[in-house]
């Protein structure tokens, strides 16, 4: 069974950092392209960044500039680094592969941009 586990997520002033960190399960990791999704209260769940298996990395607009999506396949393990925090990026965030399945969805990291 996947397992997706995301961690790094909390409390952070508007203009502050945070790293997200996502553990995959998946025994052949390398080979998929990975994705950070966010859902903000009564909104839907949408992609913030993705990187493909080769390490070509595409960004939601809002992000953009702000956000950068990495992986380490040794480790199993996609990053998220976060800078510039704004309220607007509060929401809990989730990883899974690209395009996601609705099996391996976790529980998510809550990010909480406030001052």
């Amino acid at each position: 069974q996947v397992q997706f586990v995301e961690s790094g997520g909390g409390l952070v002033q508007p203009g502050g950092s945070l790293r997200l960190s996502c553990g995959a399960s998946l025994s052949i990791f390398r080979q998929y392209g990975m994705g950070w999704y966010r859902q903000a209260p009564g909104k839907q769940r949408d992609l913030v960044a993705r990187i493909t298996a080769g390490g070509s990395r595409n960004y939601a607009d809002s992000v953009m500039g702000r956000f950068t999506i990495s992986r380490d396949n040794a480790k199993n393990t996609v990053y998220l680094q976060m800078n510039s925090l704004k309220p607007e990026d509060t929401a809990v965030y989730y990883c899974n592969i690209y395009p996601p399945y609705n099996e391996y969805w976790g529980q998510g990291t809550q990010v909480t941009v406030s001052s």
